[in-house]
């Protein structure tokens, strides 16, 4: 198999509860990826997505990764960065070009054992373009054991992600942003 480009990725992620997974897919994925994502501190609370808060995120953040990674534990669908962040990563604009996007489900996610995904349970812009016949993004699950057979299939899953990213028609970004974080238990999901 010929070497992948190593692709810049933007890893979105709710710092409180999934760090360590973050932490593991740097390392899972080490000389394979450029990683592009934000630490904790980088980013000030604005409480909600101002004009300058979410042009943060996309000029400082995602302006060069070419691909966005949401790691997806249980609570990862009520945070607003994470929202923010793919909204950004959806975006084609002169000065910030669309990145591809695809989602792994953690272990700590309550489907990942299961054989289908409640769309509930995972961020509401990720799932909207999860659909259709030709969608824009795909959810893969946490792999398993083998370090270097992993990190070849996460590596793929990003390779497709980053071919996607130009596809027509554009990816559904017609949600507004969240005003803040959903503070519902982590296992009741969203309501369409």
């Amino acid at each position: 198999m010929p070497q992948t480009k190593r692709h810049k990725v933007f890893i979105s992620y709710y710092h409180d509860d999934d760090q360590e997974w973050r932490n593991r897919f740097i390392r899972m994925m080490d000389d394979r990826i450029v990683d592009k994502s934000v630490d904790i501190g980088d980013i000030a609370d604005a409480g909600s997505p101002t004009p300058d808060t979410l042009r943060q995120i996309r000029e400082d953040h995602l302006s060069e990764a070419t691909v966005t990674v949401v790691l997806i534990g249980p609570c990862t669908w009520q945070r607003k960065y994470v929202d923010w962040e793919i909204g950004a990563t959806l975006r084609d604009t002169e000065m910030n070009h669309r990145c591809g996007l695809l989602g792994i489900l953690l272990p700590t996610h309550p489907d990942f054992n299961r054989q289908s995904i409640k769309i509930r349970l995972l961020p509401p812009r990720l799932a909207d373009n999860l659909v259709g016949d030709d969608q824009f993004a795909y959810i893969y699950k946490w792999p398993g054991k083998g370090h270097s057979e992993r990190a070849n299939n996460v590596q793929d899953w990003i390779h497709k992600a980053f071919q996607r990213r130009k596809r027509q028609p554009d990816p559904d970004n017609g949600r507004h942003p969240f005003g803040r974080n959903w503070n519902h238990p982590c296992d009741a999901g969203w309501q369409d």
